[in-house]
Formats: structure tokens, sequence, C-alpha cells
């Protein structure tokens, strides 16, 4: 089996150029992606979420990658210019930056998954790489991606699908994939209303985590197909996947544990209530996913900052955090932080009551306030007795964003603060 022979995985992994889709909004994000894209997104206290799938690929052996970029890119093109240039282009490796640039025709914009690789196809081909593994640059997980490459190539399959197994009552949000006892995908229906199950599980669904092997030409044979088809929407959910299956050899791939063969950690932080439960799972115990994994460290451009500091310790006041992740850079002064994640350079000033929160970096949160299962954005200025999350009617009184899981959202926007800075 492949899993046992490293060399032949990492000869392909080797001959694999990496794509990352980092060009989407994220709406659902709210105003978290106002002004960034959703891989630029913030999380887990010093990374964003495009380190993952970059870290994954570094991990497995892929140091060929390019990054799609559109949507309000400029914080993600800094992020990637300053953590991710340490590999050697004289190696062969390297992370482009591949915005939408007309290099087809008059388009301007990606219209679609699909057509965002039609429109670099001579790029991919100056690369000349054996096989294209596309990913979604907006999902947290890790994952080795030598294992996957190795059974499409075992299986003969033209094109291979990530999946995972899903609630069926949860199954709606994404790419459903129906498989014969091959595991070669017999349907795929793109967030269907009434989800397939699986054939021996009836309230589990098989997903797409939207990541795909392709093997070179038959990618460039699809995507050019799909460019000249009237109608299409130019995504591989959509369209390219569905069109394939009935004359190709399409095969899935399921994403599981390599130890104990149960269904590995992957979220789709897609929506605000599913953003703060993922960051707030990672300051656990025994958290579904490590970041203290030195086996498979998640890569980032990390500021050099000082130690946190908690300050005072009296009975008045008293500067501590409890249950909780603290950045480098943050002083905790007099306050109490409870089962929270604070980002780098958070101030939290004395008498203040931070719970069941996530702050992102630079945010200031003043004398006497009192956060509640909240997200903070990026240099927000809270002000002196400020009360967050107390009050579902005050908080959307105030302007103030609260989620249907009861998660309050606060930008400097909301707050009526003009921030001059690239968040």
């Amino acid at each position: 089996m492949a899993e046992d022979n490293p060399r032949f995985v990492s000869r392909l992994t080797r001959n694999t150029l990496a794509l990352i889709l980092a060009g989407g909004r994220g709406s659902r994000l709210r105003q978290l992606t106002q002004w960034r894209s959703k891989p630029a997104v913030p999380f887990g206290g010093k990374f964003r979420i495009v380190d993952f799938p970059l870290s994954n690929c570094i991990n497995s052996g892929i140091r060929r990658i390019g990054v799609l970029t559109q949507y309000k890119a400029h914080s993600l093109i800094l992020h990637i210019q300053k953590g991710w240039g340490f590999l050697r282009g004289e190696f062969g490796e390297f992370v482009e930056l591949w915005p939408a640039q007309q290099r087809v025709a008059e388009t301007a914009w990606y219209a679609g998954t699909a057509d965002a690789v039609f429109q670099n196809l001579d790029i991919i081909r100056s690369h000349d790489p054996e096989y294209v593994l596309v990913l979604a640059g907006d999902h947290i997980y890790q994952m080795d991606y030598g294992p996957m490459i190795a059974q499409h190539v075992e299986s003969g399959a033209d094109m291979t699908i990530g999946c995972i197994e899903v609630e069926r009552e949860r199954a709606s949000g994404f790419g459903v994939i129906s498989v014969d006892d091959e595991q070669r995908v017999r349907a795929f229906l793109e967030k269907p209303a009434d989800p397939p199950s699986l054939p021996d599980r009836d309230n589990i669904a098989l997903a797409s985590m939207g990541i795909y092997v392709f093997n070179r030409d038959f990618l460039f044979e699809q995507v050019i197909a799909d460019a000249d088809m009237p109608g299409s929407s130019h995504d591989f959910g959509k369209d390219v996947i569905p069109r394939a299956i009935e004359r190709y050899r399409v095969m899935t791939y399921p994403f599981r544990d390599p130890h104990s063969g149960a269904q590995a950690y992957w979220r789709d932080v897609g929506t605000i209530d599913a953003f703060w439960e993922a960051n707030l799972e990672l300051i656990g115990v025994t958290p579904p996913l490590s970041l203290y994994d030195d086996e498979w460290p998640i890569w980032t451009y990390q500021e050099q900052l000082p130690p946190a500091k908690f300050v005072f310790d009296n009975d008045i006041r008293r500067g501590m955090a409890v249950d909780s992740m603290v950045s480098g850079g943050c002083i905790i002064s007099g306050a109490l932080v409870r089962h929270s994640l604070l980002f780098s350079n958070v101030r939290v000033h004395s008498f203040a009551h931070v719970e069941d929160s996530v702050i992102l970096p630079n945010a200031d949160i003043g004398r006497g306030c009192v956060v509640r299962r909240a997200i903070v954005d990026h240099w927000c200025r809270l002000p002196e007795g400020m009360r967050i999350g107390c009050d579902r009617a005050e908080d959307m009184a105030a302007g103030l964003y609260v989620s249907e899981g009861g998660v309050t959202l606060v930008t400097p926007e909301m707050l009526g603060q003009s921030i001059n800075r690239i968040r």
C-alpha cells in the first residue's frame, strides 16, 4: 500500500502543483469579511485561515503552490508575502499569488472555481505538474495530502474527491456524494435539500471537502470544456464534477485519522457561530485540533512580540486568565479573562471581565467592560463600562450583530470608529 512506501508518496507530492482557491468573500461571516477575504480572517490566536491549507501542503512535501486571490485580497497578500517567503526558488519551491488579471479575453473576475483554474492554465502549464491538487482556502484541518494523491494514482482515477462523513441533517450545506462499493462516485449533488445517506448508515451522508486531485491533462480538458459550455456557472461542484462522473473515473478519498481510523477533524468556519465555536474548541484540555503538534506544525507570519503580561494582584483587582489561550503582546491589567482566546496585542484593562469570547489582534477592552459570548474584531476600542453579550436586545439596539446562536460580533465600524489599518 502507498502508506507503507513514503518514497512513492514523496515522489508524487514533489510532482504535484497545489492551487489554493482563496478569493472567496465569505459573506456568512458578516462584517468579519468587510475588509478581508475569508481565508485572511484570523484564527487560533496567531494564524489566519489560509495558513492551514498552506501548512498542510508544506508538511505533505508539496512545495509548489499557487494562491488564487480575488475579493479584498490586500491583507491576504501582505500576510503571504511576510510569512510564506521562506521557500527556495532555486529548488523549484514557491508560493505564488495569482490574482484575477484578465489572462483570458476580457474576463476580469473569476466566475467560479473552475473558471479560476481555467484563467490560469498558461501558468499551470509552465510549471508542468503531473497532478494538480485543488484546495479550498477557507477550512480548518490538518491533513497529509500524500496518501490521497497515492490512492488517486493506484486507483487509476481521473479525479479524486476528498470527503468527510457528516450528519445527514447538516449535509444540505455541502456537496453530497453517492458512491458504489468501489468508492467510485456515482452521483454528486451540490447542497441538496434532501441529501442521500450512506447505504449502511441512514443518518450519515458523505460530503465533499472541496479538495480535488486531478491528472493534469484531465483537468485541462474539463475546465476548457466547461469554459465553452453555455449556461455553466463554471464551478467544480455545480458543473464540472456532475458531468465528469458520467464518463470518467471519479473516486473518493475518505479523510480519516491515520492512527484511529475515525473521522478526522475538519471545520468549515463559514458562519459567526462556527467561527466562534471552532476557536474556543482550541482551548480545551484535549482539543479536537491541537496547535501544539510538533509533527504537524501550522506555519504563519509571526510578529516579534513580548510575552503576555498579567499585572496587579490584590483583592480589588487581579490580572488573570483562566481556561484560556493568550497570545504574545497581550496585557491583562487587573482584569479577569475566562474561557476565552486572545490574539496578539490585546489589552484588557482593570475591572473588565471577558468570558467565552474571541478577541482579535490589537483590540482594547476598556476599564470595567463586560464581554460575554462575543467576537471582537481587529483594532476595536471598547469604551469604559461597555457591556457586550449580556442582553441581546441591547446589543442589537447598539448596532452590533447577534448571531442565531447568540454570539455578538463587534467591529470598529459598529462602534463608530474609523480604522485606517489593514485588517
